[in-house]
């Protein structure tokens, strides 16, 4: 029996979970089956990549309690086969929706963006988490994560069984036009400017470095203001930009010398896979355990302590001499995403099918390799 209608939500179409979702969606409507869309808000940058017959259900405005609110009700309405839930942020909307529907609650599959430790929390915040995690298994049927490191800290976090299924790989598009970076060696960082992603810290790194070298980061967020305000004060306004989301990060990140992450946490950062795939190499922080699985040689970049500014200058030092030699591009994994969630999916909707005429047990999805 398979899971013919998929339902999935979103506050917007913005960030790097719901841009891995707009990049799902077309393969689960090439396969077949019918996609609802449920959005807080019409207004992200990666709105325009979903794809053409979805169905988009668009509240209008609605924060998270809003959009968690509304939930319950609209997939009691839609009456999907299954409920995805595309990242961390939202397993609250999907505790909420199982607690609500009770036995009328679709199968509901729930994705790990974020690693299960963050570097951003308090021990007494970090202890809550974990209890959270742990609480999981009450209303999920089943857990994706990206790569095995992360599949086993979400299994020993949730006591769930975790499927490993990469992300769809984000194409360079040939058509698109080659990002026009500025002058001079540059660094190039991409993502939201939000508290996470911690660009304050590569800001600080350049007061450290040559005079020729520049910074320019692709996104937008709250704290533009913030981020302004401090390459202001640190005279960096000559070397440091902040155009905006760029809808062709890919090429921008081949005309760079070297893609810098400076998060305090991520899941799996698909900005270090982008830059890896078109030979760019990469400067992180060890803000997640797919950073090592994603930054596997050396060859490829440096990996740093997260509180550590001198080991960040340094590796970028090392990637922006002229004599260092860029990676071989890196090929992306997650051709076939769309069929391993599909797979999973129909293996869920069929074993509940089954429960339900008392042929089996407790679903327990076996683990996607």
């Amino acid at each position: 029996m398979p899971a013919d209608h998929i339902l999935t939500y979103a506050l917007a179409m913005r960030g790097g979970v719901e841009a891995a979702l707009g990049r799902m969606l077309p393969g689960w409507l090439n396969r077949g089956r019918r996609v609802t869309l449920i959005l807080g808000d019409e207004d992200g940058q990666f709105q325009g990549g979903v794809p053409l017959g979805v169905e988009t259900v668009t509240l209008g405005h609605q924060r998270y309690g809003g959009l968690c609110s509304a939930l319950p009700a609209m997939i009691a309405r839609a009456r999907p086969d299954i409920v995805f839930c595309p990242g961390n942020h939202y397993t609250a909307m999907a505790a909420w929706t199982r607690l609500r529907l009770a036995a009328a609650c679709p199968p509901i599959v729930a994705k790990m963006s974020n690693a299960v430790d963050r570097g951003d929390q308090a021990a007494m915040i970090a202890w809550g988490q974990r209890r959270w995690l742990a609480g999981h298994r009450l209303f999920l049927d089943a857990l994706v994560a990206m790569t095995p490191a992360t599949a086993r800290e979400a299994q020993g976090a949730t006591g769930l069984s975790v499927a490993v299924i990469p992300n769809p790989p984000t194409l360079l598009d040939p058509a698109a036009p080659p990002r026009a970076m500025p002058p001079g060696r540059r660094i190039l960082g991409v993502g939201r400017l939000e508290p996470q992603k911690r660009w304050d810290r590569l800001i600080t790194a350049m007061t450290h470095l040559p005079e020729d070298i520049g910074l320019t980061i692709l996104g937008e967020g709250s704290l533009r203001p913030a981020l302004c305000a401090q390459i202001e004060i640190l005279g960096l306004s000559h070397r440091v930009s902040l155009p905006g989301h760029s809808a062709h990060a890919p090429a921008a990140m081949a005309a760079a010398q070297v893609v810098a992450l400076s998060s305090d946490y991520e899941g799996v950062p698909g900005v270090l896979r982008e830059a890896l795939a078109v030979g760019t190499p990469v400067v992180a922080t060890d803000s997640s355990p797919a950073v090592h699985e994603i930054v596997s040689d050396r060859s490829l970049g440096t990996i740093v302590p997260r509180e550590d500014l001198g080991a960040l200058v340094a590796a970028l030092r090392h990637w922006l001499d002229p004599l260092a030699l860029r990676p071989e591009p890196v090929p992306q994994p997650g051709l076939d995403s769309a069929e391993r969630y599909l797979a999973l999916f129909d293996s869920i909707v069929a074993a509940r099918a089954r429960r339900a005429l008392g042929e089996a047990g407790p679903l327990e999805p076996a683990l996607v390799g």
